[in-house]
């Protein structure tokens, strides 16, 4: 517990009790207690994007239907994030300004899961009577409602955890949590997906429900819980105590009036390196819609189309097949992100390195590499190039989508893609954190203007010390001025949520020129007197391509990152 006579204000305008505490003994393992949460989500975003697809073809909607429903997930993170990150940096909580947020909003997405997972059982007990249409109807609706508060709530948790580490670690460390953070994506997506690729009933049976898709959502409410509480109970936060409003600040009206109007005024006047990552995750994300809630489907298809076996095509569990089939191949892709999110911070140069420094928070590699590397040195590239070229690898293979015709070159392609994945769940936050912490050290975050340095505050060379000592002490003071760390992330999210309706409308127009019918792998058990040919390209294919194209436009981006 913080003691109340700690108070100490850390910048001109707010006041803060007590200081970042990390509960373990080294440095790796405070990183790994920080970014555990992002497992947890990480598994959640996995499964609804491996099965909600072919779920709900599975109950009949057809894919332009299916696509407008995944609006939900741009929707989501466009409101809650940025209003999330403002309510979170103004929280006088006891708890924390990120905790308390990240915990009710779990518990919102465990019941949503479970309700997604039994929404037939729920209809059925409320509408005992009705014909089987209506129920059908019911179900489909009610489903979407599911995901829809599965995506609001999963938002609010991630925007907070990614907030927390934010807040948690200096401007040499935001590299090395980001980098973290990347590995716990990886880890979250690998575990979903390898448990997505198990025949669940046939290890458990019926006892945690009777389909594979049930006890899957049984399965993630659980992890999240876990590692959501994990994150909570290691990291203790400073607590706001109170903050100063800005004259404009003051001039606006309360609630939501308030925060529209200081999202509007923060992203008008971005910085000018800010926003450039902005633009850059902008255009990137135009391409990973796609691909991110698409492809365990276009693998599934393409697997029933050119690759089955006659009884696997009659499989009355479709859902099951393409699930398990997407689930395979994207174990290879989470593989893949897993490895290069722990290789690529040992071959991309530091902070520290691109200044001109030695390099002493640099990740120290395995000694049987450690040769390797040290030869490949004076190669190693800048972050920034790194990104610029992942960008080109997803783009390039995205290109190749609609050549496709077999499952080896489908899982070729989304197993490349894991590089480039690791490099947008670790470049963009990296890059923006470091802005964050550099530019609050000098100016105030809405206005520009010069802050004033309290006597107590500490300097950089005191901060930089006290972190250098983080192997002896277990207790660190965030960086300083990130009281506004929520606002600039949830810009950030706006800038990845905004392509996603963009995508969507993409998705919806291609869908409904080339696949107008109901998907004739996943429904053709719920509609059997419906028949739809599988000639012509495959339209997922094509929203795939596209996204390449808008991944050219984000590699011409990163050089507004440049000097």
């Amino acid at each position: 517990m913080i003691p109340p006579s700690s108070h100490a204000p850390s910048s001109s305008n707010a006041i803060w009790s007590g200081t970042t505490h990390i509960k373990a003994s080294s440095e790796s393992m405070r990183m790994v207690l920080l970014t555990a949460s992002l497992i947890g989500i990480q598994f959640t975003w996995g499964i609804e994007m491996t099965y909600c697809t072919p779920y709900l073809l599975n109950l009949g909607l057809t894919k332009s239907h299916v696509s407008l429903v995944w609006i939900a997930g741009p929707l989501s993170g466009l409101v809650m994030q940025p209003i999330i990150g403002i309510l979170a940096d103004a929280s006088t909580s006891p708890w924390g300004r990120r905790r308390p947020y990240m915990v009710v909003g779990t518990i919102v997405v465990a019941a949503c899961l479970l309700l997604l997972g039994w929404t037939a059982e729920v209809v059925a007990h409320l509408m005992p009577s009705a014909s089987v249409n209506i129920r059908r109807e019911a179900t489909i609706a009610l489903a979407v409602v599911a995901i829809y508060g599965v995506d609001f709530a999963v938002n609010a948790v991630q925007a907070c955890s990614r907030s927390l580490i934010v807040d948690s670690l200096p401007s040499n460390k935001q590299q090395s949590g980001s980098a973290w953070a990347s590995r716990m994506v990886a880890v979250g997506h690998l575990v979903g997906y390898a448990i997505g690729a198990v025949d669940l009933t046939g290890v458990f049976g019926t006892a945690l429900g009777d389909s594979q898709f049930k006890q899957l959502t049984i399965i993630s409410a659980l992890a999240l819980i876990l590692c959501v509480s994990v994150t909570c109970w290691a990291v203790q936060e400073r607590v706001l105590v109170s903050r100063r409003r800005t004259s404009s600040e003051k001039d606006d009206k309360g609630g939501i009036v308030a925060m529209v109007m200081q999202i509007v005024r923060t992203t008008q006047n971005l910085p000018a390196r800010i926003s450039a990552i902005c633009w850059i995750t902008f255009w990137c994300w135009i391409g990973w819609f796609p691909f991110l809630f698409y492809s365990t489907t276009w693998i599934g298809e393409v697997y029933l189309r050119y690759n089955a076996p006659p009884e696997a095509r009659d499989h009355p569990d479709s859902l099951g097949q393409v699930g398990r089939m997407g689930s395979m191949t994207l174990i290879i892709f989470s593989l893949v992100t897993f490895v290069a999110s722990v290789l690529l911070p040992w071959v991309v140069q530091s902070p520290e390195e691109e200044a001109g420094g030695i390099g002493e928070f640099t990740p120290r590699p395995p000694e049987s590499i450690a040769g390797v590397l040290l030869a490949l040195q004076k190669y190693k590239p800048t972050l920034l190039s790194a990104w610029g070229y992942s960008i080109v690898i997803f783009g390039a293979s995205m290109i190749c989508a609609p050549f496709v015709t077999s499952m080896r070159a489908a899982t070729t392609i989304v197993a490349l893609c894991g590089i480039p994945w690791a490099m947008q769940c670790w470049a963009p936050f990296t890059f923006l954190g470091q802005e964050i912490n550099r530019l609050s050290t000098t100016t105030h975050p809405l206005t520009g203007a010069p802050k004033r340095r309290d006597s107590s505050d500490l300097t950089h060379a005191q901060k930089d010390a006290l972190y250098s000592d983080l192997e002896k002490h277990a207790a660190a003071d965030p960086a300083p001025g990130s009281d506004l760390a929520g606002v600039y992330l949830g810009i950030l999210n706006l800038y990845s949520t905004v392509p996603q309706f963009i995508g969507t409308v993409i998705s919806w127009t291609v869908f409904s020129l080339l696949e107008p019918g109901k998907s004739p792998e996943l429904a053709k058990h719920a509609h059997p007197d419906e028949h739809h040919g599988t000639d012509g390209p495959n339209a997922i294919a094509v929203c795939l391509f596209i996204g390449a194209l808008a991944a050219v436009m984000a590699a011409r981006e990163t050089r507004r990152l440049e000097g």
